[in-house]
């Protein structure tokens, strides 16, 4: 593996920061106090490519791998996590699905229009009473003909509200029977489908996270996406895969708190030298760095076998669980660097800190993520 990044992912990665420090840093508290959930944001992230990142160029979108994926991420967290993970849905989960698993009719229909973020993309699994357990899962899809009708309520859905695509995996079968989910694409727009309650989160609160309601909302069979009763295979392929980008989203975050605690350090000065200078605070960023540069690594190495065409499911559950980890660690000492100005909203690892705990929650927890490497390494 060559641990150099190329010329294209040095320019991508160029793009974004310069982007995220023009358009984003300006209003990110703004944002994260009303939680308004900037649209047009992505709309410009539409025009440079960056909302159909790994989405072919046949269908709209850049077709650059999942290096240059990784690299946008990781410059747009370090600024602000909510954008981060909000990139990070629309293309890895509504997008990634559809570009996976949708036939040739239902590729060109909808990801031109989510590439280029003229559609918000929305993906919905988790249930108010089934995160994990998503064999349970309480929203079904019942066939009438050539029609299905969805009941049933989605939670914690990114893009709930504004997403105006949404793949959403459904229970067709018995509960916990095997082989009992089916996924399908909604849109915004279709009777019996509404948004419910919206989030009032700890941090992330740019990114949006509402509920999706069904009722009697009836959709075609041509909205079908893979098989009957493939859904929940469709759904762990698509988190494996998923997983690269939280673990780039919490990478980005560790690196923002960081390179403000690292910049604060050798500034704020006490008994007439910077802190940074005592050893109670290198040794604290000391170990930030190394934790860092470990977490990268892995990610490094999941996004190499991504591209290598290699199952992930090992690689990406390590990068996700460890660098998801770090972030609130790294988040945390960051806010301790800083003293009683760390607490503060004038300073800026205070959102850090807030926005880091998601990552150990969001697309599997971090005991999810251990389940995942047990029963991968044992076999």
């Amino acid at each position: 593996m060559n641990f150099q990044q190329s010329e294209l992912t040095q320019q991508v990665a160029q793009i974004a920061r310069d982007f995220a420090i023009k358009h984003i840093k300006p209003h990110l508290m703004e944002w994260d106090e009303s939680q308004e959930f900037p649209v047009h944001i992505f709309k410009e992230l539409g025009k440079l490519g960056m909302m159909g990142v790994i989405v072919p160029e046949a269908y709209g979108g850049t077709g650059l791998s999942y290096f240059e994926y990784n690299a946008i991420i990781q410059e747009i967290s370090q600024v602000c996590g909510s954008i981060g993970l909000s990139v990070a849905a629309h293309n890895s989960l509504c997008t990634n699905h559809i570009l996976t698993f949708g036939n040739e009719e239902q590729k060109k229909k909808y990801l031109p229009k989510l590439a280029t973020a003229e559609h918000i993309g929305a993906w919905g699994l988790t249930e108010p009473n089934t995160g994990s357990d998503a064999g349970n899962m309480q929203t079904t899809a019942v066939r009438d003909g050539d029609s299905w009708i969805l009941n049933g309520t989605k939670s914690w859905i990114t893009h709930g509200k504004s997403g105006d695509i949404a793949v959403v995996v459904t229970r067709t079968g018995e509960p916990r029977a095997k082989n009992n989910s089916t996924v399908f694409v909604v849109e915004r727009g279709t009777e019996g489908f509404k948004a419910g309650k919206k989030e009032n989160k700890l941090g992330m609160r740019a990114s949006e996270t509402c509920e999706m309601i069904f009722d009697n909302c009836r959709i075609s069979d041509a909205n079908r996406l893979g098989e009957v009763g493939d859904g929940f295979k469709q759904a762990m392929k698509i988190l494996d895969g998923g997983r690269l980008s939280i673990a780039a989203l919490s990478v980005g975050i560790a690196k923002g708190a960081y390179n403000a605690a690292l910049q604060y350090s050798k500034e704020r000065h006490q008994f007439d030298q910077p802190i940074s200078s005592f050893q109670g605070i290198s040794f604290k960023l000391a170990d930030m760095a190394t934790e860092i540069a470990a977490a990268d690594l892995l990610l490094l190495k999941a996004c190499d076998m991504k591209e290598r065409g290699e199952k992930v499911t090992l690689s990406g559950a390590m990068a996700k669980y460890y660098g998801s980890e770090v972030s609130v660690r790294v988040s945390t000492e960051a806010v301790q660097i800083f003293g009683g100005y760390g607490y503060t909203k004038d300073f800026p690892v205070e959102k850090f800190y807030r926005d880091s705990k998601l990552c150990t929650i969001g697309e599997g927890t971090s005991e999810i993520q251990k389940l995942v490497i047990a029963r991968e390494i044992l076999g």
